[in-house]
């Protein structure tokens, strides 16, 4: 029986639209939990190419260039387990509250987002209900069976930035960010800034808030675990070498930021 118009509407993904999420290394034995809200830059098959040019949706307002790479890899190095999100952040954006201006942008730095103009709240919900929640949802329930079974988990979500904003060089190579724990990010920082090759931003360039973040406010501070953000940039990153060599730069903090941690009994 053909659907009506307003089951179409609600309707987001179809035949030959990939899964939301994807995942490696799922039956890693790492305390560190690794997320990549901004991992892929797909569009579903209904929403066409948004009304945007191909060159644009290659950018970095269409996802975090470069990151897919280093989490792949820093999750195998690491023997962690990744959860990623494969649609653009043009469609929904994973890292936002969903009810923010900038979940389902209109205009991203100064590109018109022609498709996002208008839509109903069906079409709004669709795109939460088929790819911010199972994405949040699969986060949420891996922790939950992290803790059943008394395995400790570390959250770390894994972004990159542009080296340029807007129209203003940013000289940070990497960033460690937060809001409300400090343990993790501290500890980042000081392995960090110990390669004295890097320059390393505290909150920079941004910062976690509640209001502009959902990851860490949600599956790190809401549920105590410790945790933090990580931004790259991303000519650091833009090809498979730079990816190889950042994951290995972390792989090697992280180990030894684990070992410190178990130190001082704040993981199992």
């Amino acid at each position: 029986m053909a659907l009506d118009t307003a089951d179409a509407t609600d309707q987001l993904l179809g035949e030959g639209d990939i899964p939301p999420v994807h995942e490696v290394n799922a039956g890693g034995a790492s305390p560190f939990l690794l997320t990549s809200d901004h991992h892929g830059r797909v569009l579903p098959h209904s929403l066409g190419d948004l009304g945007v040019a191909e060159s644009e949706l290659t950018r970095h307002i269409a996802w975090d260039i470069g990151i897919a790479g280093v989490a792949d890899r820093l999750a195998k190095m690491l023997d962690a387990h990744l959860v990623a999100q494969r649609y653009s952040r043009l469609v929904i954006d994973c890292n936002r509250p969903p009810g923010a201006m900038s979940s389902i942008p209109m205009i991203s730095e100064a590109t018109t987002i022609p498709r996002n103009e208008g839509i109903s709240e069906h079409e709004r919900e669709a795109r939460r209900r088929e790819i911010f929640e199972p994405y949040h949802h699969r986060i949420a329930a891996v922790i939950d069976s992290r803790v059943h079974d008394k395995q400790p988990t570390v959250l770390v979500s894994l972004h990159s930035f542009t080296p340029v904003y807007p129209g203003v060089a940013r000289p940070w190579h990497i960033g460690a960010l937060y809001n409300r724990d400090t343990v993790l990010p501290k500890l980042l920082l000081k392995h960090l800034r110990a390669e004295s090759d890097l320059v390393v931003g505290d909150n920079e360039p941004y910062a976690v808030s509640d209001l502009t973040d959902y990851t860490i406010p949600v599956h790190g501070e809401a549920r105590g675990l410790i945790n933090t953000g990580i931004e790259i940039r991303q000519d650091l990153i833009a090809d498979q070498s730079g990816q190889q060599q950042w994951a290995e730069r972390l792989a090697r903090s992280f180990a030894e930021i684990e070992v410190e941690l178990r130190a001082e009994r704040l993981v199992g």
